[in-house]
């Protein structure tokens, strides 16, 4: 049973009834002056001058100087003298009570003596007579990774010898970063490559904007009206050119117009989501386009509404085969991760249908098995062989190849051997 809190000897639901501000009236100005320096009220909104304790009424000298106050506190500081040592300090000699640790418990003893393992005198004397580097190198096997840095752990692993002066007591040092050269600016000259594709040069296969700035929306008109009509580039690539929704749009108008292009990426550009969705929705009136990238752009969230949309588009789609954009919610990444494992599967050729195949065989010989194999085309396909007949990977009696288990994704005709 707990205690009631009292206060001068009485509890503290007895001043319930007491009127503080008829208290307070009664209080002279020095009394209220001297409750106030023993009180804090825990107001937010009263100013800091009003909350703290503070009782100088000097008036002030001038407006403040940050740097005079500093140096006036350093110059106190140093004028003023040391406290004298009651004890003067003497190099060796203990000053005061030594700590000493109190002797370990029953228990901890216990659990020392179990934890002790015999590895025998051959492991003992191999731990023993080991370096320093062997050690670190055994913690890195053994996966002790809190009792070495980075360092150490990678070099044991590539088997390089660890670090000069980086043992257990070692200061660990940042790595150094590795410079690598700047990558040389796009040199493409814009109005060079609107040209060849408006003459629908066969040789420009792949036309590469990346990173050259400052084009303008004229250019994009230019460049994207010529690709209506070019039946030769493949490839259009226009990272961080400054595309906006409006050239966007005239972007998708053209990749309904073209049936050449296979890759197409406008990522790091100022694209809204609607423009995104714009451009996927282009993709359907075309079926040439495998794959498709517009990540990081103006927004870098497009939303569940936008991104249910993109999902519907793309699994409308047949033909593409990649999709780069950074979609939130899992069911999205599911179904378009699905489709377009579909379409991957879906643009093999098809199969020779192994029943027809397997039909037209002849009859069996006297061991009741036929003289007719299958050798698999494709060095990556590998199929089911009979117990007898381990050691002939590459020629399979069609006795063990049933159409319910014969692969479906060989993309090559059956071939028949002797």
């Amino acid at each position: 049973m707990t205690t009631p809190a009292k206060l001068y000897g009485r509890e503290l639901s007895a001043y319930d009834e007491v009127d503080v501000d008829e208290l307070l009236s009664k209080l002279s100005q020095e009394e209220l002056t001297m409750l106030a320096k023993e009180v804090d009220p825990d107001d937010n909104f009263l100013p800091p001058s009003q909350r703290n304790n503070y009782a100088c009424e000097k008036d002030p000298t001038g407006p403040l100087n940050r740097k005079k106050l500093i140096e006036h506190i350093n110059k106190q500081a140093l004028e003023t003298p040391d406290r004298p040592e009651v004890k003067p300090y003497v190099p060796g000699v203990i000053r005061g009570k030594k700590w000493i640790p109190p002797p370990p418990t029953e228990k901890v003893r216990d659990a020392e003596e179990q934890i002790t393992i015999d590895l025998g005198d051959e492991y003992e004397q191999a731990l023993t007579s080991a370096t320093q580097e062997e050690i670190i190198d055994l913690a890195a096997i053994l996966g002790f990774h809190s009792m070495m840095n980075q360092d150490q752990y990678h070099a044991s692993l590539l088997n390089k010898g660890q670090p000069v002066g980086l043992g257990w007591d070692g200061i660990t040092k940042a790595t150094k970063q590795k410079v690598y050269p700047m990558d040389p600016p796009n040199d493409t000259d814009p109005e060079e490559t609107i040209k060849r594709v408006q003459e629908n040069d066969q040789k420009l296969t792949d036309l590469n904007w990346n990173n050259i700035k400052n084009i303008s929306d004229e250019k994009f008109e230019k460049l994207f009206e010529g690709l209506k009509t070019n039946t030769h580039l493949e490839v259009l690539s226009l990272v961080n050119v400054g595309l906006n929704d409006r050239t966007a749009q005239l972007l998708a108008d053209a990749l309904r117009a073209n049936s050449t292009l296979r890759v197409v990426n406008v990522e790091t550009n100022f694209i809204s989501p609607g423009g995104v969705v714009q451009l996927v929705a282009a993709l359907l009136a075309t079926t040439s386009v495998e794959e498709f990238r517009a990540s990081n752009q103006r927004s870098q969230v497009l939303g569940n509404k936008i991104e249910m949309e993109i999902t519907s588009l793309v699994e409308q789609n047949p033909t593409l085969l990649r999709l780069g954009l950074h979609l939130e919610y899992s069911d999205a990444r599911h179904r378009v991760a699905s489709h377009l494992q579909r379409n991957i599967d879906r643009s093999e050729p098809t199969v020779t249908n192994v029943s027809s195949v397997y039909s037209r065989l002849p009859p069996t010989t006297s061991t009741g098995r036929s003289n007719y194999y299958y050798r698999p085309p494709h060095p990556h396909i590998s199929l089911p062989v009979a117990p007898s007949f381990k050691n002939h990977s590459t020629a399979i009696p069609l006795d063990f190849l049933l159409p319910s288990k014969f692969p479906h994704h060989i993309s090559q005709p059956l071939k028949l051997v002797r």
